[in-house]
């Protein structure tokens, strides 16, 4: 399998081949950028860890340059940068066990045009090869851009799947904005309380982010604690971690259905229940 960058990188934990590993994948994540999916996907992860019917693959779209550095990597060039996020990212693979990971490595200008033939070649190939049942991506509403633009790549990637190949859930996970502002009745509750241990390792892994001026350790954990407590008002909590995430199978269901037209309802929704609820304690 060729990838369409020359610096794109293919690790398989076990030694496998490439195609074996991506055969045997039930659960697949594909992010912007590397850490994306040990935050964002971590329910798969645990999902697979250590299973012999389920294995975790994760797909890096862009190549890791333009980070915020601080400390000891704060003089670090973009190339030396994105040497040191490849090998994180293979480090975590290992890690969690993943069936396999692979880096594409395109900069992020690429997987923001919508007309990139190299971005959308690579995600035809993986999804060739590969059929998995549940599908991690980044959410519509995130508010960085690269993570929406490969949102969009890869919905787009998914609707050109034959019915009959394209993956049963399809998750929109929170990385750059939570989603606590879903409703209650729509939003997924993905439990992450298991193995709490290997989960703060997963994260952990990636120095060049948090020696580097941005504790995803601390926030990551702080978020998935606060979902769980502050899921619901009246009971007590069932998970001692949570992430949150969107349904984004009606829009494989429905290759028609405008994905603005999908995001904005979901922000019609809550407003309607804000003036609702304003109005009946008036």
């Amino acid at each position: 399998m060729k990838f369409a960058s020359p610096a794109a990188d293919v690790f398989v934990p076990d030694g496998a081949p490439l195609a074996a590993a991506l055969a045997r994948t039930t659960h697949l994540c594909l992010a912007a950028h590397q850490d994306d999916i040990e935050i964002m996907a971590y329910h798969g992860i645990a999902e697979c860890f250590g299973q012999l019917d389920r294995c975790f693959t994760g797909v890096v779209l862009t190549d890791g340059s333009g980070s915020p550095r601080a400390g000891k990597f704060a003089k670090f060039t973009d190339e030396e940068m994105k040497a040191v996020r490849r090998a994180e990212q293979r480090k975590a693979a290992k890690l969690g066990r993943y069936s396999a990971v692979i880096q594409l490595a395109h900069p992020s200008v690429l997987v923001k045009n919508a007309k990139s033939a190299a971005v959308a070649h690579d995600l035809a190939s993986i999804f060739a090869h590969c059929s998995p049942h549940t599908v991690y991506l980044h959410n519509p509403a995130d508010k960085h851009d690269t993570h929406v633009a490969c949102f969009r790549r890869c919905i787009e990637a998914l609707r050109k799947l034959p019915i009959t190949r394209r993956p049963k859930v399809v998750y929109g996970c929170e990385v750059w904005r939570d989603l606590d502002w879903l409703g209650d009745a729509e939003k997924v509750a993905l439990d992450v309380s298991a193995n709490p241990k290997l989960a703060a390792k997963l994260v952990a892994v990636f120095q060049s982010q948090i020696a580097g001026g941005k504790r995803y350790d601390l926030a990551t954990a702080g978020r998935r604690l606060a979902n769980a407590t502050f899921h619901t008002s009246h009971t007590t909590d069932r998970a001692a971690a949570l992430t949150w995430a969107m349904d984004l199978t009606p829009l494989l269901r429905n290759g028609r259905l405008s994905v603005g037209k999908f995001a904005l309802a979901g922000v019609e929704r809550l407003r309607a229940d804000i003036a609702k609820r304003i109005r009946r304690l008036g």
